[in-house]
């Protein structure tokens, strides 16, 4: 009815049987006073974005460690999950009608699904060799749930103190970034240092299930039946059930997925900073036996790296060769092969990650095949970026030699090292007479991202030699297979040798007794590179990068 009155204005009033008076019975069956409420509600938004965010960069995280190219795996990730909380937003219209009960049964379920998400993920790459549908599924999953958590958190809000929509939506949505704020800050500053991926996701998962369970169990019990609430108190004592077991299982777990993936014989398996280091073979016995892995990725195979790093090193070594800069090659066996001739008066090696070194250092296998080197004098160790550290030098120290000792290019956090920025650098540390030696990656099997490396040399204004390790379409030189042990898999490494004028490919006359490599065998690579050329692809620069 409108008040006609003059007091009243106009002013529309309803009766007691109206929308407000329902409300307000509503709130009086609170067991709190409306404001308090409504701060528990928007408590409980800001936690559960928080959750969310851990779940989303978790999903990332390891989708980038395990597969690789995190560019790809950002962008599958991130469009999955928002098309997915689209898609969960229209399915919640279906709970608005009991939305406590819908709230409490879709927080018990994402608790669940976030919690074990990272070692789902795991497992799939462990035993089953692919993990790209399992992460998408579960991005699917969890953003579909995400997604529905804002709609009904609206109308819990609603019904503990009627607002205007637009205000409740700020409010809401206020809390909700705030939350993602700080999971996004939580998760490499707190959760992946202290507890790592699989807890880390867990305990996300068990403060998920205790504060959605706790606002629908407690603040709107009464908007529940009794059997909903045994219901719902029995799902999320059962998820927090299994978040706990699977907690306490962690480590066999971890165990027993990483004998899938690496074999029985795991010496050592240490998670740095920035990545996960493995070393297997025995402990005693020839260092051939022994082989590192760097995020999941084979980095060094005892059994053949002298290839590589024989092929990598002395062609850069003949000519001026007092000073020696490696780029990478935290193993130590760079340093090794360049220590060889006795003229190299300093080797400086920039590692980012000094969990390596540290590796090399001290585990005695590694030592033994990398010769100690860090033992050495001459050797000087700087921890640091390579990229950012060139840019520091300026033109404090030129170097006769630089070797470029870095993961391939392909993989998205090395794509800067690979750069024509980063070769002008390079270039503008290089002495007169110096060469640049780099792994361009595999030719035979990437020949796009190896003739790119080589125009992006050329870019930062450097004369080129490519070559492949020992004329490897003449000659392949075959290395163990992985999966089956059996030495029938040729390791195909393609290098390219620059330097200010077009640089000769030879070993020195005073180089040591080489296992592989020859001044033969390095024109029949270089003859091989040459049938293999690709021409006219443009260098990769910061702002458009050109590897996948």
């Amino acid at each position: 009815m409108i008040d006609r009155s003059p007091s009243g204005a106009g002013v529309t009033t309803r009766s007691p049987t109206g929308p407000s008076s329902g409300l307000s019975r509503r709130a009086e069956i609170l067991p709190v006073q409306p404001g308090t409420g409504r701060f528990l509600v928007l408590a409980t938004v800001f936690i559960c974005a928080a959750c969310g965010l851990v779940y989303e960069l978790e999903l990332l995280a390891l989708a980038s460690y395990l597969i690789g190219d995190s560019v790809t795996q950002a962008s599958v990730v991130l469009s999955v999950m928002v098309f997915a909380m689209g898609v969960g937003s229209l399915l919640a219209k279906r709970l608005r009608t009991r939305p406590a009960a819908g709230f409490g049964a879709i927080e018990a379920v994402l608790a669940l699904v976030g919690g074990l998400s990272a070692i789902a993920l795991y497992a799939s790459f462990a035993w089953l060799g692919e993990s790209r549908l399992v992460l998408v599924g579960f991005s699917l999953a969890i953003g579909v749930l995400i997604g529905a958590e804002i709609p009904l958190l609206m109308t819990l809000i609603q019904r503990v103190r009627r607002q205007d929509a637009g205000g409740a939506v700020a409010d809401l949505f206020a809390a909700d970034y705030v939350g993602a704020l700080v999971g996004g800050l939580a998760f490499p500053f707190l959760l992946l240092p202290l507890l790592g991926q699989l807890t880390g996701a867990m305990l996300t998962g068990t403060i998920n299930a205790v504060v959605g369970g706790a606002l629908v169990l407690w603040l709107f019990r009464h908007d529940l039946t009794v059997r909903t609430r045994w219901i719902l108190l029995g799902v999320n004592l059962a998820v927090l059930s299994v978040l706990a077991a699977a907690t306490l299982l962690a480590g066999d777990f971890e165990r027993a997925a990483r004998r899938a993936v690496y074999g029985t014989d795991v010496r050592v398996a240490v998670q740095t900073d920035l990545q996960e280091l493995v070393l297997t073979g025995p402990d005693h016995g020839s260092p051939s036996t022994l082989d590192l892995y760097l995020d999941g990725r084979l980095r060094v195979s005892g059994y053949d790296e002298h290839r590589y790093h024989e092929a990598l090193v002395h062609p850069a070594m003949a000519g001026p060769r007092s000073r020696v800069l490696v780029l990478g090659g935290g193993d130590g066996l760079a340093a090794r092969e360049a220590l060889e001739y006795p003229d190299v008066r300093s080797v400086t090696v920039v590692e980012l990650d000094p969990g390596v070194v540290r590796l090399a250092r001290t585990d005695p296998m590694l030592s033994r095949l990398n010769g100690r080197v860090f033992a050495d004098p001459r050797v000087k160790v700087v921890t640091a970026d390579a990229f950012n550290w060139l840019r520091e030098q300026q033109a404090r120290s030129r170097y006769d030699v630089i070797l470029c000792d870095l993961p391939d290019p392909g993989i998205t956090p090395s794509t800067k090292l690979y750069s024509q920025e980063f070769y002008g650098l390079a270039l503008r540390a290089l002495g007169e007479g110096g060469r640049i030696a780099v792994h361009a990656g595999p030719l035979t099997t990437r020949p796009q991202t190896y003739w790119t490396v080589e125009s992006s040399l050329r870019g930062a204004g450097l004369h080129t030699r490519p070559y492949l390790e020992s004329g490897r379409l003449s000659g392949f030189a075959a290395g163990p297979d992985r999966s089956t042990g059996r030495s029938d898999s040729p390791r195909d490494w393609g290098f390219v040798l620059a330097a200010r004028t077009t640089p000769g490919l030879t070993v020195p006359p005073s180089a040591p007794e080489l296992r592989s490599l020859s001044s033969a065998t390095l024109a029949a690579g270089a003859q091989d590179a040459e049938r293999l050329r690709v021409s006219g692809l443009p260098p990769s620069t910061l702002l458009h990068p050109r590897y996948t």
